[in-house]
């Protein structure tokens, strides 16, 4: 009963983002009904048309049946389809309308030595998303971003050289929702912006992919393309909600959002999901470095709410982690094992310089 409860409120939660507010076929405003098979929001007189055809659709309400934990999953995959669906739509427009790739149109204008433009920012201490001015260069290969009076200089100047890029809608709530991520004083920091337009978006994108691109061929010239390529940015390998103890694994346990991170090894964990900057960090080094993982039942743990233990090993400590569900449970230790099954590389023992998790809150 807990659980389809939690199920509903989620449910209804997805149904108030601006991306689900209209039915997804006419248009009405509060749909009630959802798609559990395609991921969307429909309205009461178009539910009974995805009802006809239940080879293609699964249709129930958001208020009055019942969801189990795949179904809610399923409608929650939507969001990636969100950003298919941007992605490909401005791929068609640059190619045929815009005609971006044709020869005599080569200088595209996030190719440009300065890309700048307005995008909508999460403060950071606060959920207000503010108008704020951006510059991308590749001349120092910064990212600037100002307030109101630029005339007091950019509010931060960030390098490219740990800079990242990832659409993260549901996480921001916006269609056109970026997540750009850098290193500052050895730690992660966050923004997160979005654009009204998804084609403007999406040339942010790929602007900051073209300037870590040229960054990269700088940093490292006799490396190929196709070397370069993974490095220029890329998607986190499992996100979401876990609970944490401290090292002495008597501590009371708390609710943090877990980021994987396999390019760099790094286990991030922060208090929200929208938090501009990490609470700690956890290497992730390889098998024969010491390093395993498992799923547990621990004893002896207080103040947990969740059950489904995943146990992290280092040469250095023993992390406890309580998943809410054991489909979560499987998927971190899954994706764990991807990380401590790769090799070291050489730019590994440099990550692994990092605040031990012990040492944060």
């Amino acid at each position: 009963m807990a659980n389809r409860e939690k199920n509903k409120k989620t449910l209804l939660e997805l149904a108030k983002l601006s991306q689900n507010c209209c039915c997804a076929d006419c248009g009405a405003t509060d749909p009630d009904w959802a798609s559990c098979t395609l991921g969307i929001f429909v309205c009461l007189n178009c539910s009974g048309t995805h009802r006809n055809l239940p080879s293609v659709s699964r249709i129930k309400s958001i208020r009055l049946d019942f969801w189990d934990d795949e179904l809610v999953q399923l409608n929650k995959m939507h969001y990636m389809y969100i950003v298919y669906r941007v992605l490909r739509e401005q791929w068609i427009r640059a190619k045929y309308e815009r005609m971006e790739f044709a020869e005599k149109n080569r200088d595209r204008p996030y190719t440009a030595d300065v890309y700048e433009g307005m995008l909508w920012k999460k403060g950071k201490d606060n959920g207000q998303f503010l108008e704020r001015k951006f510059v991308l260069s590749v001349h120092d290969f910064t990212l600037k971003y100002y307030k109101e009076d630029e005339s007091k200089g950019p509010k931060a100047t960030i390098s490219v050289k740990d800079l990242n890029a990832t659409f993260q809608p549901e996480k921001i709530g916006h269609a056109h929702g970026l997540q750009i991520t850098y290193c500052v004083e050895n730690h992660t920091r966050n923004l997160f912006v979005y654009h009204k337009n998804g084609q403007e978006i999406v040339n942010w994108f790929n602007a900051i992919r073209a300037i870590r691109l040229a960054y990269l061929k700088t940093a490292f010239p006799t490396a190929s393309n196709e070397e370069l390529i993974p490095w220029i940015t890329r998607n986190y390998l499992k996100e979401g909600y876990m609970e944490k103890t401290g090292p002495l694994q008597r501590e009371p346990f708390k609710k943090r959002w877990f980021i994987l991170d396999s390019l760099d090894r790094k286990l991030l964990y922060f208090k929200t999901q929208l938090d501009a900057i990490e609470l700690g960090v956890v290497f992730i080094g390889p098998e024969n470095h010491g390093y395993s993982v498992r799923e547990c039942v621990p004893k002896g743990t207080r103040g947990n709410k969740w059950k489904c233990g995943v146990i992290v090993e280092t040469p250095d400590r023993q992390f406890v982690f309580m998943c809410e569900q054991e489909r979560d449970q499987r998927e971190w230790v899954e994706a764990l094992k991807t990380v401590i099954s790769k090799p070291m590389m050489p730019q590994d023992y440099t990550s692994k310089i990092i605040t031990p998790l012990n040492q944060m809150c």
